[in-house]
């Protein structure tokens, strides 16, 4: 009996350059060009950060929505999100709304890039109705804390004279009050996980600010404030 040769195909992606999906195209045009009876099996793969969304919601036979949100530099961009096969999980990427492809070089500074386009991501798969929230938080520009999600989501961030800080990292040195009056409640009923590939905390030597920071544009002086 004669046996079909399969090649299993899976990449994650290549960063800022093509999708895990597109790897896989792409690889197996060339094994078709040495042989077109080889078959190829494409599972893309991710690690939380560009290309997460897209691979579970392919794997799960979900949909994919696009929105236009609030970028990481406060100019407004086109993002997606992703809502698995089974209608109860709503994945999204940092990347998508937040991501340093986003930002160019010259441009990169974590004093001032916000995550408020994250935040409409996940407010968008609220509306869904969700029951939980799968959030890749690879491929950043931001290094906020999340303070922009907490914006966008009805919080107020208030430095000690009561009024609303402004977007990014460097706004937080005059935080003052988190006030969550009208904060989106609809989470406290949504369970909420993190996809990554690291265990780094926000400060301290081994916190993001100081390991990722310099990716994002931030100096020395930027990643000690």
């Amino acid at each position: 009996m004669k046996k079909d040769f399969v090649i299993v195909l899976a990449p994650d992606s290549f960063k800022e350059s093509m999708s895990a999906k597109e790897a896989c195209i792409a690889m197996e045009k060339g094994i078709k060009k040495v042989n077109e009876n080889i078959k190829c099996v494409h599972v893309p793969m991710a690690d939380g950060g560009e290309g997460t969304m897209q691979s579970l919601v392919d794997a799960t036979n979900g949909e994919v929505y696009s929105l236009e949100v609030v970028g990481p530099l406060g100019n407004k961009v086109q993002a997606e999100y992703g809502i698995l096969g089974d209608g109860e999980v709503g994945i999204l990427e940092m990347a998508s709304a937040s991501g340093i492809h986003l930002v160019s070089l010259e441009k990169r500074n974590p004093l001032i890039t916000t995550t408020y386009g994250t935040g409409e991501l996940i407010k968008a798969c609220l509306d869904k109705g969700v029951k939980k929230l799968l959030i890749g938080i690879g491929g950043s520009a931001t290094n906020d804390g999340g303070a922009g999600v907490i914006q966008a989501l009805g919080g107020k961030l208030l430095d000690k004279d009561e009024n609303e800080l402004g977007f990014g990292g460097g706004e937080l040195g005059k935080l003052h009050t988190i006030d969550l009056t009208n904060f989106d409640r609809r989470l406290n009923d949504v369970i909420v996980e993190v996809a990554c590939d690291v265990n780094n905390p926000l400060c301290g030597e081994k916190g993001a600010s100081n390991v990722f920071g310099p990716q994002k544009g931030a100096t020395s002086e930027m990643v000690t404030l």
